[in-house]
């Protein structure tokens, strides 16, 4: 791994030095000076010239700050002579903004995805993203994860015998029928309208809940409205005991006490990819991590190595 240099931006220096400690690499330092007019400057601190750069920075709040470094950090990567860019974007929160749903309205996926080709990005490093066609909308090659199998390893400590894994949404049963079969499970997923970004309806559940075990999957938890109006469903149609797990914990608005605060809420499970302050964490709040497999991934994109294998729920 000697030709490779990592570089973490400001968003989520944590988890950047988790996977170069799997790696067994030095986090190269990166220097971000805002000047007086609010501009800001970057300065990769490290030797870049014909290596294999991977920058580490997922799109969390402020998101259009960090967004804007990333593309800084690309840029000066590539003034850097470096052999090969490689963006790992843990988050991409971009990936919502996926179709034109209504008039005169920008597609922000797809326009971000070309900004980070122009800024010099030659491959994507991808985890959980929000659609499918987000895949699409970048030009380069995108090797996109999931964390399903860290999620089934920690729900794999439970009895199963009695459980459900219900998706919020016709739009997410795929993935949760996928992680369904990680566990040996049934799947169910819940009918649900969206009028708002916080307004939703979901009139019913398409499944067997009444009596069981449930956890419910989703790829992120942002403001909680989702899940809380399945909850509703949920209780009404008889449900034992209730678990909420998701690949992305934004929690945005105090949505994590608002989930807390159910008692029949169990557990809320979640991965690193977004970085969780300790003052908004609870007692029910689990983070797992990805970082092995992001390093893992790495590993493979630096030497020339099928990737694909890390795709595969099984």
């Amino acid at each position: 791994m000697r030709d490779i240099a990592v570089f973490s931006g400001s968003a989520h220096p944590e988890l950047a030095a988790e996977v170069c400690a799997h790696l067994g690499v030095v986090l190269s330092p990166v220097r971000v000076n805002r000047f007086a007019n609010d501009c800001l400057e970057v300065q990769l601190q490290a030797n870049c010239r014909e290596r294999d750069v991977f920058l580490i920075q997922p799109l969390v709040t402020p998101v259009q700050e960090n967004l804007v470094e990333l593309l800084l950090m690309c840029d000066a990567a590539r003034g850097a002579s470096a052999g090969r860019i490689t963006v790992v974007m843990p988050h991409y929160a971009y990936a919502r903004s996926d179709k034109k749903d209504a008039p005169r309205i920008s597609i922000g996926g797809r326009l971000v995805a070309d900004l980070l080709v122009a800024a010099g990005a030659g491959r994507v490093l991808a985890m959980t993203l929000h659609s499918p066609q987000v895949h699409g909308f970048f030009s380069v090659p995108v090797d996109h994860l999931h964390a399903l199998r860290e999620l089934a390893e920690h729900f794999r400590g439970y009895d199963l015998s009695n459980t459900t894994v219900v998706s919020p949404d016709l739009g997410n049963a795929k993935e949760a029928a996928a992680f369904a079969r990680l566990l040996g499970v049934q799947v169910a997923a819940g009918a649900k309208q969206r009028f708002a970004d916080d307004q939703v309806t979901i009139s019913t559940v398409i499944g067997d809940v009444a009596g069981r075990d449930v956890i419910v999957l989703d790829d992120e938890i942002a403001k909680g409205s989702t899940v809380l109006e399945l909850l509703e469903r949920l209780r009404e149609l008889g449900t034992r005991s209730i678990r909420v797990a998701c690949t992305h914990g934004l929690f945005a608005a105090g949505a994590l006490k608002r989930l807390s605060d159910q008692p029949d809420v169990l557990e809320i499970v979640c991965t690193n990819t977004v970085p969780i302050p300790s003052g908004d964490r609870t007692g029910k709040l689990r983070i797992l991590s990805i970082a092995p497999a992001l390093a893992e991934a790495v590993r493979r994109i630096h030497n020339g190595e099928s990737v694909s294998a890390l795709f595969d729920p099984s």
